[in-house]
């Protein structure tokens, strides 16, 4: 989750310098050694993350020094950088032709992620830039053919890992991080910062207790330097051909806590349950608007005649769903976390074993007392706080009534 701030309409210093040296530097740019994710400052061969040279290099570090999320490249544009939400063409950057973006974006890439490329027009990896593995920058890359080229769209990852109070997270969230056991899921759409509240319960379990900790990431991004716990960060694609394949196999490397980078099919998600049930902290993404639609797309990818066993397992294993969504600060250039958080009581768990999800909402909106909310109860003490625009707020809403309710007591 990203905290952007600063003033869009100009770069700071640095930014300048890396956009003059890279107009100066020109196209291409040159390949670099194939270089990724491990336990440790070394991960050797065989690691899945390219590391950029060249005018790739120039354009994400002016991307990075302008406090952007993102840096987009297609054909027959200038490179667009997002910040504070906005996408806007970078100024002074030469409209891009299909070949330099080509060779942009496959110059990091290892022969088997070019070959991958070229047979499915679709790759997702992760990038570095500068020589210190554990310092490095880190990004998380998405390569696609569009009108008949490649695009890329990429991801800047937070050089640090934060804290969970200065995401802005809800107290409650932390103590997820403390569980023996279960299941815990961290939802929302693309771009909401998953990942990196993620990383930082991770990062709490690192700094707290002497655990073992097994990573499935697509790709990895961001990288521990292991305090109390070892962690192995394993990539799909690299280190495993599947999320279905390293969770099944991640059951027999003796794990205490399992991060799943996304829970995308019916096999990971019955071997995830099967993990939590079994004495395993499991920590997994889903894409969902909010807690209640995250609990039925996990019973709902099940055939029906399954779907009775499913919830009676999701009401033993979970423990907690925190949804999330970013929204545009009062400051500029900076993005706020609304959130949801749903704590798995003796009661929710009922209604998730009688079927009766529809009913977590009320639960949501009472559950105070034991650190739930809503979206719009987070809204409403948002804007109370300063924090959110009132019209900001508004247009987010899920029940507008309902916030406004709240706004006014």
């Amino acid at each position: 989750m990203e905290s952007l701030a600063g003033d869009w309409r100009t770069l700071d210093d640095d930014g300048r310098a890396f956009l003059a040296q890279a107009l100066a530097s020109g196209v291409p740019p040159h390949p670099g050694p194939h270089t990724g994710p491990g336990c440790g400052p070394d991960p050797g061969p065989g690691a899945g993350s390219g590391e950029v040279q060249g005018w790739l290099a120039e354009l994400l570090q002016t991307a990075v020094a302008a406090g952007a999320s993102d840096l987009h490249l297609s054909a027959g544009c200038r490179p667009y950088l997002r910040r504070g939400g906005i996408l806007r063409p970078l100024e002074g950057t030469p409209v891009l032709d299909a070949a330099t973006v080509h060779d942009l974006v496959t110059g990091p890439l290892a022969a088997e992620q070019r070959r991958q490329l070229a047979a499915t027009g679709d790759l997702d990896t992760g990038l570095t830039l500068g020589g210190d593995r554990v310092g490095a920058q880190r990004f998380r890359a998405n390569l696609f053919r569009q009108s008949g080229a490649l695009a890329a769209a990429i991801r800047i990852v937070p050089g640090r890992i934060p804290s969970l109070d200065s995401l802005g997270l809800p107290a409650r969230v932390a103590r997820f991080a403390d569980l023996g056991s279960g299941l815990v899921l961290v939802t929302g759409p693309t771009g909401s910062g998953k990942s990196t509240t993620l990383a930082a319960l991770i990062e709490q379990v690192n700094r707290s207790r002497p655990a073992h900790v097994v990573t499935i990431e697509d790709p990895v991004e961001y990288r521990y330097t292991p305090d109390q716990a070892l962690i192995q960060q394993r990539e799909v694609g690299i280190d495993t051909g599947s999320f279905a394949t390293a969770l099944r196999q991640a059951l027999r490397q003796d794990p205490d806590v399992i991060l799943i980078g996304e829970l995308r099919d019916l096999e990971t998600i019955r071997t995830a349950l099967t993990a939590a049930e079994t004495g395993h902290l499991v920590f997994a993404t889903l894409h969902s608007a909010d807690a209640p639609s995250a609990v039925n797309r996990v019973i709902d990818v099940f055939p029906a005649d399954q779907q009775a066993q499913i919830r009676s397992q999701l009401a033993l294993s979970l423990e907690g769903c925190v949804s999330q969504r970013l929204l545009p600060g009062r400051d500029d250039g900076t993005l706020t976390a609304v959130t949801e958080v749903l704590v798995a009581t003796a009661a929710v768990r009922n209604l998730i074993r009688e079927d009766k999800v529809h009913q977590l909402r009320s639960m949501l909106e009472t559950g105070s007392e034991v650190g739930m909310h809503t979206f719009d109860q987070s809204l409403a003490r948002l804007v109370r706080q300063r924090v959110l625009d009132v019209a900001v707020a508004r247009g987010a809403a899920d029940d507008l009534s309902v916030l406004d309710a709240l706004l006014a007591g």
